[in-house]
């Protein structure tokens, strides 16, 4: 894989869903193959030289989009890439697809081992580069930093004085980078971080701002969801505001994290004084999984 050339920065565009006016920040956009809140997280790893660094090991879920940017990055530096999962579903290992697939396509070795991660997660001798689950580490405050920029250079050529930024959260590392560097830049506007969590609570989440940030001045604000939902569990509200996304503003989004972010972005429209602007973290990859599960358990949907 050749050296990718990142559309950047990333388009801003104006949206409509039920009547309420929204801007969308288009980080879906980035490159086809290393786009989102991954290629934000990876960017330090990507323009920089690791001569000592000959093999990456990361973890998480089999269908995970860190994985399969992971693989990309590791591709591009001629890198070995190990990728460690606790379990693996034996219809995706004989029916390989999504992000396992083309993660695979890349030269990504799997292990299904769920010690040897606690056993290895502070690793970096003998050439190995260890990337937490997500991208949850603090190099990825670099390229949040170039995003917190991107954002307020439009708000103060567009004289947006007030901004309320949404996107949901997995680890949070990208609202919680986004914030830091929003505040720091210390602009004549004012940019305030949304979040709600999508993996656990917002107990969880706060854990993980505090083991990347101990300033909770920096921490974003965390929006509470209307009811627990399972992560990857099918939901048909879930598809419900997928579907009507799709319909309304012609964009493709995420279904994992998406479907939660906007129902609790709707939700709250009340407590947000200003503009909203919802970051697009890509992640599409992975519909080529969920959406086959969907159309066969909603078919009334379709």
């Amino acid at each position: 894989m050749q050296d990718l050339k990142l559309f950047l920065p990333t388009p801003i565009e104006n949206i409509s869903l039920d009547g309420h006016n929204f801007y969308l920040k288009r980080d879906d956009l980035i490159h086809p193959d290393f786009s989102g809140n991954k290629a934000r997280k990876l960017y330090y790893f990507l323009i920089n030289d690791f001569p000592n660094i000959s093999k990456i090991i990361s973890y998480g879920s089999a269908q995970s989009n860190a994985m399969y940017s992971l693989s990309v990055l590791a591709n591009i530096k001629g890198w070995e890439f190990e990728y460690i999962v606790d379990h693996i579903a034996d219809f995706l290992r004989e029916n390989p697809h999504g992000n396992y697939a083309k993660a695979l396509a890349n030269g990504m070795k799997l292990i299904v081992n769920n010690e040897y991660v606690s056993n290895n997660t502070q690793s970096h001798d003998n050439g190995i580069l260890f990337i937490e689950e997500g991208g949850r580490q603090k190099e990825a405050g670099y390229g949040l930093e170039t995003m917190a920029k991107e954002i307020i250079d439009w708000q103060i050529t567009n004289n947006v004085q007030k901004l309320n930024i949404f996107l949901p959260s997995g680890t949070g590392t990208t609202a919680l980078f986004l914030q830091k560097h929003c505040y720091l830049l210390n602009a004549e506007v004012k940019t305030i971080i949304h979040t709600t969590p999508c993996v656990g609570n917002s107990d969880y989440l706060k854990e993980q701002f505090f083991m990347l940030e101990s300033d909770e001045r920096l921490h974003p604000t965390i929006l509470e969801p209307q009811k627990k939902w399972h992560f990857s569990k099918l939901y048909r509200e879930h598809y419900k505001i997928w579907l009507k996304l799709h319909q309304q503003t012609g964009i493709e989004f995420d279904m994992l994290y998406d479907p939660i972010g906007w129902q609790v972005l709707l939700a709250n429209m009340d407590k947000l004084d200003g503009e909203i602007m919802y970051i697009h973290q890509g992640g599409v990859l992975g519909n080529e999984s969920m959406l086959p599960r969907y159309q066969r358990k909603y078919k009334d949907m379709v």
